[in-house]
C-alpha cells in the first residue's frame, strides 16, 4: 500500500510517521491564504494606486481605474498557463513540489508590485513592470489552485472530502481578509493622499514577507501522490487529449461560480463606489465583515455536501444567483446596511459552489492527470469570466449601461445550472488514487 493510500486511511506505512490531517490542512491552507493575500491586495488597493501607475484622461476620471482592472484581467490570462504547467509538475513531481514553486512565484510578484515606479517618474515603464508582476502572480495562482485542490482532497479521509474541499475557500477567504483588513487599516491610519503616494506599497511588501512564512510551513507537508502515480510521467496535454469531456465539464461547472465569486468577493466594493457613490473606506469595512461571514460558512457547506451530496448545493447556488443577482445588485445604495446585506446574502448562495468546488473538480479526473486536468480548464474559465468581472463591470458603467452587468452575472449562473443538472452525484464514490 502506498503512502498516499495510508494517508487516505489515516495511518502510515511501516517506518513512516503517521500524517496529521491538521498538519496537511495547515500546509495547504496557510500557504494558500498567503498566495491569495498577495493576489487580492491588488484589487482592494487599485483605487489608490491607479492614478500613480497609469496616466489620467482629462475627459474621463475612470481611465486609470479601467486600465488597472485591465491589468488585473491580464494576470488572470496567465492562470491557464500556470494551471497547465504547475498541474503537470504536481502530477509528475508531486503536489508538494508544485506548492513550493507557486508560493515562491507569488512572493516575487508581490515584491515587484511594491517596487513598481510611478508613471510620472518612468513613463511607460511603470505599467509594463506592473504587467510583468501580475503575469508572474497569475502563473502562480493558476498552479496553486491545481496543486492545492488536489492535495486537499487527496488528504481527506473517507466521507470527509467535502469538508476538506471547503478549506480551499476558507484559506482563500482568509487571504482576502488579510488583504482587505490590511487595506482598511492603512486607509484608517493614513490620509487618502498618503495612501495614493506610498501607503499601498506597504501591503505588497507585507505579502512578500508572508510568502516566506508560507514556504516554511509547506516544507512540513507529506506528499499525497501515490507510488503508482509517481511511476508514470503523464504528458503535458494528456488530460485534454484523453479526457476532453471532463475538461469541458470543468468549464461549465466553473463559469457561473467564478463570475459570482469575483463579483461578490472582489468587485462589489468598487461596484458600490462607482455606481452608488459609496465611501471607499466604508466599502472596505463592509467587504471585511462579509468575508468573515463567508469563511465561517464554508466548513458548514462542506460537511453538508458530505451528508446530502454535492449536486443539491450546486443547484441551489446557481438557480439562486440566476434569479436573484439582478435584484440584489439593484439594492446596492450608498447605505452601509444595504451593501452589507447584499454582500452577505450573496455569500450564503455562493457557499453552495465554493464549499464543494474543489471536491467536485477532483472527483471528475483520474489520479494520474488530476492536477493538470483541473488546472487548465478551471483557470481558463476563471480568466475568461472571473478575472474580467471588474473590467466588464467598470466598462458597462463607462458605457452608461451599468444596469446590464447584473444580467451578465445571472446569465452565466443559469448556464452553470444547466450543467449541474447533468452531473452525477460523486460524494459517495471512492476517490481514485
Amino acid at each position: 500500500m502506498s503512502s498516499a493510500e495510508h494517508i487516505a486511511e489515516g495511518r502510515a506505512p511501516d517506518g513512516v510517521r503517521p500524517p496529521s490531517r491538521v498538519r496537511q490542512l495547515a500546509a495547504a491552507s496557510i500557504g494558500n491564504a498567503v498566495e491569495w493575500y498577495d493576489w487580492y491586495a491588488y484589487s482592494f488597493l487599485a483605487v489608490y494606486f491607479a492614478g500613480q501607475i497609469f496616466p489620467a484622461d482629462a475627459g474621463n476620471s475612470l481611465v486609470p481605474l479601467l486600465s488597472t482592472f485591465a491589468v488585473f484581467a491580464v494576470g488572470f490570462f496567465m492562470r491557464p498557463v500556470g494551471g497547465l504547467l504547475m498541474g503537470a509538475v504536481a502530477d509528475r513531481r508531486g503536489r508538494r513540489t508544485a506548492l513550493t514553486v507557486t508560493i515562491l512565484l507569488m512572493g516575487g510578484g508581490s515584491l515587484l508590485v511594491a517596487l513598481t515606479p510611478t508613471y510620472a517618474a518612468t513613463g511607460i515603464l511603470a505599467p509594463l513592470i506592473l504587467v510583468v508582476a501580475r503575469l508572474v502572480q497569475g502563473l502562480s495562482v493558476g498552479g496553486e489552485f491545481a496543486a492545492s485542490t488536489t492535495f486537499l482532497v487527496e488528504s481527506a479521509g473517507p466521507g470527509r472530502r467535502g469538508l476538506f474541499s471547503s478549506f480551499q475557500y476558507v484559506s482563500t477567504t482568509v487571504g482576502q481578509l488579510l488583504a482587505s483588513g490590511t487595506a482598511a487599516l492603512l486607509a484608517a491610519l493614513l490620509t487618502e493622499q498618503q495612501m495614493g503616494e506610498w501607503g499601498w506599497r506597504v501591503a505588497f511588501l507585507v505579502g512578500a514577507l508572508l510568502s516566506l512564512l508560507g514556504l516554511w510551513i509547506r516544507r512540513g507537508a507529506q506528499e499525497t501522490r501515490s507510488e503508482q502515480q509517481a511511476a508514470g510521467r503523464p504528458g503535458l496535454f494528456e488530460a485534454l487529449r484523453r479526457h476532453p469531456r471532463q475538461s469541458l465539464l470543468i468549464c461549465g461547472i466553473t463559469a457561473g461560480g467564478t463570475i459570482a465569486y469575483y463579483t461578490w468577493t472582489t468587485y462589489l466594493p468598487t461596484y458600490a463606489q462607482v455606481n452608488a457613490g459609496f465611501d471607499k473606506a466604508d466599502s472596505l469595512t463592509v467587504g471585511t465583515l462579509s468575508l468573515v461571514f463567508f469563511a465561517l460558512l464554508q466548513p458548514l457547506g462542506g460537511m453538508l455536501s458530505d451528508r446530502i451530496g454535492r449536486k443539491p448545493l450546486l443547484l441551489g447556488f446557481s438557480l439562486g444567483f440566476a434569479v436573484l443577482a439582478v435584484p440584489l445588485l439593484h439594492l446596492v445604495t450608498d447605505s452601509f446596511a444595504s451593501l452589507l446585506l447584499v454582500q452577505c446574502a450573496g455569500m450564503v448562495l455562493l457557499t453552495g459552489y465554493t464549499a464543494v468546488a474543489a471536491a467536485v473538480n477532483a472527483e471528475v479526473f483520474p489520479a494520474r492527470v488530476r492536477a493538470a486536468g483541473i488546472g487548465f480548464p478551471y483557470s481558463l474559465t476563471v480568466a475568461l469570466f472571473g478575472g474580467t468581472a471588474p473590467y466588464v463591470g467598470t466598462w458597462f458603467k463607462q458605457a452608461g449601461r451599468a444596469d446590464l452587468f447584473p444580467w451578465y452575472v445571472a446569465a452565466l449562473c443559469l448556464v452553470s445550472f444547466l450543467v449541474y443538472l447533468t452531473l452525477p452525484e460523486t460524494s459517495r464514490q471512492e476517490l481514485e488514487r
